[in-house]
């Protein structure tokens, strides 16, 4: 199937959380940060479901289970139902289950989520390498407690030609204290020592938009993520919509950057975007146009951004000497002057006086 490329963010009459009947909402760097709330974020989806919109929050982390999530939240002030967290252990148990026998026995490299997902699924998860009849190795995020020797096992097994599955491949998790090792870290160890490769479930590859679609029901989800790899990238494979909020990993050049799986449909400063229509961008007579910004991709290789009033000889600045144009839809016109001229390629056009005149 050939796929339109993306070259610009797209418009929204409506408000997207009128448009779309279900968030799948990223976790980390969209809902909450260190374990707190983001700015805006809980007031926002209360609104978003308070007006028919459902709820779904879709995270890579196979540590935990459902209900530890779902209570995590409700701490947070944002009431949830375990039924609405789908995690990657969930996907990657049924990606096993679909390719073992009922009852069959599972060695677990992990925590506790996946054990839950596995029973769930009629499987039974096991410790040892030595289990007779072992049908598959699921190895998922074990904390940053989870024995060395766990590695071992997993490879003593699949050295066997034991079949080896993968709830995520993230290489790095954030935490209260900055950046650790994720699963994918873990997963390179175990592919050094036995050089196969294992199936992968979590985002953003199809078997977990899949388990997300039918856990939820949705017709038409939105896709909400802070990560172009992941979340955005999953969108894609999956052939939804998406919502970049930059309020995780993601910064305004690597935006710019972006290859055409990792474009966003819209991108917004934070969870608000939910309960907003978006600003159209729209081609100008040099470049594109979007609210009082226009973004033009010069011959000599930079991306100037130029604010209306400048053109007319006025200050364009506020009483507060701010500027009186929202920076982000300058960014937005910014992403449609660096898709189009990258085309199908990663754009190299230097932004870097533009983005600072947006302060982003």
């Amino acid at each position: 199937m050939t796929r339109q490329i993306r070259t610009s963010p797209a418009a929204s009459d409506q408000s997207l959380h009128q448009a779309y009947d279900t968030a799948l909402l990223d976790l980390d760097g969209v809902v909450y940060a260190g374990g707190r709330a983001i700015g805006h974020a809980v007031e926002s989806l209360a609104a978003a479901r308070a007006d028919g919109m459902h709820l779904a929050y879709v995270t890579n982390n196979a540590l935990r289970t459902p209900e530890a999530v779902a209570e995590h939240l409700g701490e947070l002030g944002i009431p949830t139902d375990a039924a609405e967290v789908i995690t990657s252990a969930q996907a990657v148990a049924r990606l096993i289950a679909e390719q073992v026998e009922p009852g069959s026995k599972v060695l677990v490299i992990g925590g506790e989520g996946l054990r839950v997902a596995l029973r769930e699924r009629g499987l039974v998860p096991v410790e040892s390498a030595e289990e007779e009849g072992l049908a598959a190795v699921v190895q998922g995020y074990g904390g940053p407690d989870l024995a060395w020797g766990r590695f071992a096992e997993a490879s003593y097994a699949i050295n066997r030609g034991v079949p080896w599955y993968a709830s995520n491949t993230d290489l790095t998790i954030p935490g209260a204290r900055g950046i650790a090792p994720g699963n994918g870290a873990a997963v390179e160890v175990v592919r050094i020592a036995t050089g196969a490769e294992p199936q992968v479930a979590g985002k953003p590859l199809p078997p977990m938009h899949r388990e997300t679609v039918l856990r939820t029901g949705a017709k038409r989800p939105l896709v909400v993520g802070d990560r172009l790899d992941t979340d955005i990238e999953g969108a894609f494979n999956g052939g939804v919509d998406s919502l970049l909020v930059l309020t995780g990993v993601t910064d305004a050049e690597q935006l710019l950057r972006a290859e055409p799986r990792h474009r966003p449909t819209y991108v917004d400063r934070d969870l608000r975007g939910l309960l907003a229509g978006q600003p159209e961008v729209v081609p100008a007579a040099e470049g594109f146009r979007c609210g009082g910004w226009t973004a033009v991709a010069l011959n000599n290789g930079v991306l100037e951004l130029r604010e209306d009033d400048e053109e007319s000889g006025e200050s364009g600045e506020t009483e507060d000497g701010g500027s009186g144009s929202d920076p982000l839809d300058g960014l937005r016109a910014l992403c449609a002057a660096a898709w189009t001229a990258a085309a199908e390629d990663v754009c190299t056009l230097d932004a870097a006086k533009a983005l600072a005149r947006l302060g982003l």
